[in-house]
């Protein structure tokens, strides 16, 4: 009875040492494949980012080059497009230094003073001011 008992735990002894060789040999397999697998994708990244880093710079380059010439046509004019604030001074617009309704742009070269009075008050008071 006991040579049975023997035979029995030898072949388990057996089969866990090929299960185990099994799974180590399965272990080096799959470390392999994602050691490859990342070295792929590394390539395919860096391929990737330089021909779509490159489509990108040629797409854009023909805009900026317009946009370039376009500002060397115009110069300091084309700020001159923009809205900018002016403050009221004792020169220009002392009836609107303080008042709420001040608004003081300018567009396009022309200077909106306020809603009310466009082009400004010129005495020194104006009847429309409101404190802000």
């Amino acid at each position: 009875m006991d040579e049975w008992q023997k035979d029995f735990s030898d072949a388990i002894k057996s089969v866990s040492e090929e299960v185990e060789r099994f799974f180590i040999g399965m272990t080096e397999v799959v470390d392999t494949f994602i050691e490859l697998t990342e070295e792929i994708s590394e390539q395919v990244q860096s391929t990737l980012l330089s021909e779509v880093d490159q489509y990108l710079q040629d797409l854009a380059e023909p805009f900026l080059e317009v946009y370039w010439d376009f500002e060397d046509v115009l110069g300091d004019d084309l700020n001159s497009h923009f809205p900018y604030p002016v403050e009221p001074t004792a020169q220009t617009n002392p009836a609107c230094i303080g008042c709420r309704n001040y608004h003081g742009q300018v567009y396009n070269g022309n200077l909106l003073v306020c809603g009310i009075h466009p082009h400004g008050w010129e005495d020194e008071s104006c009847p429309d001011w409101e404190q802000e």
